[in-house]
């Protein structure tokens, strides 16, 4: 009987590449080694409230890092009392994991349930641990971005290529926080003091359009008296041309 396992993918090899990039950057007392593991491994209140970002590029990908003991390391990391959010921390460790992936952005850190991305059969566990031990787990699911063409895929190198040549051409970008209908009657009877419902709740995020098009969700927040929109989400390249 031939036991011989099968080689790994391209995909399974990229997303334990990030994974042993991001334990060798994140700062702990102690190297985790970075080793697959069941998304059962993990426990779900810890998932719960998970530390995650998306990054999209030629690969573009979803990641999560769950720690047991993230308070410590928050205290660690802020001696003195100042305010440093975990998210902040954990940043180079999530920049070094992306990086493996080639070029592409990864959006901002944020603490969020992450039950559904390891519960996706897509997404890749792993186990970060020493001497057995586990002080964590990261997952990540990876996706090839591209752009269907005259009956052939456009890679995002090639894509890339072809942008660069509109680079300096300005669009016009535009934060939605809301969207409502009304009647004709109703607009010409508006007065200073109206109130327009619009049809999400507050809280909710902003859409970010670039000329009409949906490419990313925000949150709005206010810089020396301005307002400005903290980008939460960028979308796929496949989803925002669809």
């Amino acid at each position: 009987m031939n036991t011989t396992a099968p080689a790994a993918s391209a995909t399974t090899r990229e997303a334990l590449a990030a994974a042993e990039a991001l334990s060798r950057l994140l700062p702990t007392t102690v190297a985790l080694t970075a080793t697959p593991a069941s998304a059962a491994d993990a426990p779900v209140d810890l998932q719960a409230r998970a530390v995650v970002a998306s990054f999209v590029g030629s690969i573009s990908a979803d990641i999560a890092l769950v720690l047991i003991d993230s308070d410590a390391l928050v205290s660690a990391a802020s001696p003195d009392g100042a305010a440093v959010s975990l998210a902040d921390i954990l940043r180079p460790a999530f920049e070094a994991a992306t990086e493996v992936l080639g070029t592409g952005v990864l959006g901002n850190a944020r603490i969020d349930d992450a039950s559904a991305l390891f519960a996706d059969p897509e997404t890749e566990v792993f186990s970060l641990s020493n001497g057995g031990v586990a002080s964590g787990w990261f997952a990540i699911r990876t996706r090839t971005s591209g752009i269907l063409t005259g009956g052939r895929r456009l890679e995002s190198d090639e894509i890339v290529g072809k942008l660069g040549r509109i680079n300096n051409v300005e669009m016009s970008l535009t934060v939605e926080i809301g969207r409502t209908r009304i009647a004709v009657r109703d607009v010409l009877g508006l007065e200073p003091g109206a109130v327009l419902e619009l049809d999400r709740s507050a809280g909710a995020p902003a859409d970010v359009l670039l000329n009409g098009r949906l490419i990313a969700h925000g949150e709005i927040v206010v810089i020396d008296q301005d307002y400005a929109v903290r980008i939460t989400k960028i979308l796929d390249v496949i989803e925002g041309l669809s």
